[in-house]
């Protein structure tokens, strides 16, 4: 191949027989070296404009606007050698490098590469800490990267030539391009219409101007005089984002009672279109308020790498209040690749967290309730179900071995089968579900799933509506049954929801108000014990 400026070749990327690219012989390709050739004249350029190629300093602070628990593993896996996209990725970074610049005078052009291909230019803060009057005059973003489909938009009518494979060789067919739409190329030549399904290389006369190999910021800098100087650099990119998921594995006591370890990773998802090494990494938990985005619309993007890191060694995660947000700050050094997810363990499993497992029995359900006139209707509420909601609490105290701010996420709990796996037990799943933002000091409470041997029942007994005083009385009774061979205790949960005026008048035990609509009748079961709470409701207006 010639000088860059004559000619250069690229491979192509989706070629239906990638393997006449190398016909066998593993050195680089004529279309390699092309790449090669183009990066390295790219970079010389930038250095001719300013740019050092000493590695910078960099911190990365990334903010989660997702709602806990709704990352899709599609999001990120494979699927074909393609993720599903970075399509609205939910959450957001600040980035923040400090990197040496070069002025070659007074007023010098400086390029500024590797910046994250989604940056919000409009964030763009810069500030020289080595001479502060240096100002940027203006500045502009250029992100038309070098790919095939990018230069083949580009030469539509424009001659191009096309190496084809022809059994065990290669041909060309030089043209001008008309189409390149579907993988499919139209040239036309002196022979007519040539339509390409499959090629070796493409060949283009010259690289079109404004194509530039990473995003880059290109700054008009104004200064009191050349020289070297450090610069601070921050922006805002989209495409990142982090959540947490916490790991949980239950001990069984007696009755209700047992036993928690509380494990918590981070993972970080990163398709902004640049990558972060040896960044100072801080996550911020909390609702943070942003002004709306415009619609964003993406494509296939290049499949997310998985990476696990372990907390074994030092320099875990500092936790502090900010604002009126939680900052979490990792001790030591992180590198956040470009299309990957990164996890890393949020604090150091705590063990023996006491937790207690409650059985609910809810009868109507979440029944609509009314907040003006009480309803009259006798069969409003009537409905009944069998399944007894099963939940484990526990308190995020210090006492408990905790104590610290729990951001939201998905949390997953397991329990050990000591007769079943290699090395004596096995951990099995048993539910999850999903928390908010969790103060110190506050109860988690976890909706495991359904109890398969306590079931429950609920009728209405009993109605009467008298206009005449304005009262609507109304009986229920609720039948909760324990089939396990061990006693139990179970929580009737009614709900007061024909109106916002009522009282119990009768009962067969003590209701628990738990708020203005919702009372509780705690209940203990023997094995096989069958047992019946009844009440009577007054409701007035």
């Amino acid at each position: 191949m010639s000088s860059l400026s004559s000619s250069f070749s690229t491979s192509n990327l989706n070629a239906s027989n990638p393997s006449t690219l190398a016909s066998g012989d593993h050195r680089p390709s004529r279309a390699q070296r092309a790449v090669a050739s183009i990066a390295a004249t790219l970079a010389l350029a930038g250095l001719a404009c300013g740019v050092l190629a000493q590695a910078p300093s960099t911190s990365i602070t990334i903010y989660s606007s997702a709602q806990p628990g709704a990352i899709s593993p599609e999001m990120y896996r494979p699927v074909g050698g393609f993720s599903q996209g970075r399509v609205n990725t939910p959450g957001y970074a600040m980035v923040r490098e400090i990197r040496p610049i070069k002025l070659d005078g007074a007023r010098a052009t400086v390029r500024f590469t590797d910046v994250a291909a989604l940056i919000d230019p409009t964030t763009v803060s810069f500030m020289s800490l080595t001479d502060p009057e240096t100002r940027v005059l203006d500045q502009s973003f250029q992100f038309d990267l070098v790919s095939n489909q990018a230069l083949l938009e580009k030469f539509i009518d424009r001659e191009i030539t096309v190496v084809v494979p022809v059994g065990d060789n290669i041909s060309e067919i030089t043209g001008t391009l008309l189409s390149a739409a579907g993988g499919t190329l139209v040239l036309q030549n002196a022979a007519g219409l040539q339509t390409i399904n499959s090629y070796v290389r493409l060949k283009f006369p010259s690289l079109p101007e404004g194509f530039v190999t990473r995003p880059t910021l290109v700054w008009d800098l104004e200064a009191p005089s050349a020289g070297d100087q450090t610069a601070r650099v921050a922006y805002q990119t989209e495409g990142i984002t982090w959540w947490a998921d916490y790991n949980l594995t239950l001990m069984e006591g007696e009755g209700n009672k047992g036993t928690l370890d509380v494990g918590a990773w981070v993972s970080i998802l990163n398709q902004s279109g640049g990558s972060y090494k040896d960044a100072q990494l801080k996550l911020v938990a909390g609702d943070v308020n942003r002004a709306p985005r415009p619609q964003q619309f993406g494509g296939m993007y290049p499949a997310a790498a998985m990476e696990m890191r372990s907390m074994a060694d030092a320099g875990g995660f500092q936790e502090k209040s900010f604002f009126e947000y939680h900052l979490y700050t990792l001790g030591r050094a992180a590198t956040i690749p470009d299309n990957s997810t990164k996890q890393i363990e949020l604090f150091d499993t705590a063990r023996a967290v006491p937790c207690e497992k409650i059985l609910v029995y809810d009868g109507a359900g979440d029944t609509w309730m009314s907040e003006g006139e009480v309803i009259q209707d006798s069969s409003f509420g009537t409905q009944t179900k069998k399944d007894v909601d099963v939940y484990i609490k526990f308190a995020n105290t210090k006492a408990a071995g905790l104590g610290i701010p729990l951001p939201a996420g998905r949390i997953r709990v397991n329990k050990l089968d000591a007769d079943g796996g290699p090395g004596g037990g096995s951990l099995e799943f048993i539910g999850e579900d999903i928390i908010k933002h969790t103060p110190k000091d506050e109860t988690v409470l976890i909706r495991m799933g359904k109890s398969f041997d306590v079931v429950g029942e609920r009728r209405q007994v009993d109605f009467d509506v008298d206009t005449a005083r304005k009262t609507v009385t109304e009986t229920i009774e609720v039948k909760v049954r324990n089939r396990k061979e061990t006693a139990i205790d179970v929580v009737v949960q009614e709900r007061m929801y024909r109106g916002l005026g009522w009282t119990i008048t009768r009962s067969s035990q003590e209701p628990v108000k738990l708020d203005s609509r919702r009372v509780h009748f705690p209940v203990s079961l023997k094995p096989g014990e069958e047992k019946i709470v009844t009440y009577t409701v007054r409701y007035t207006w």
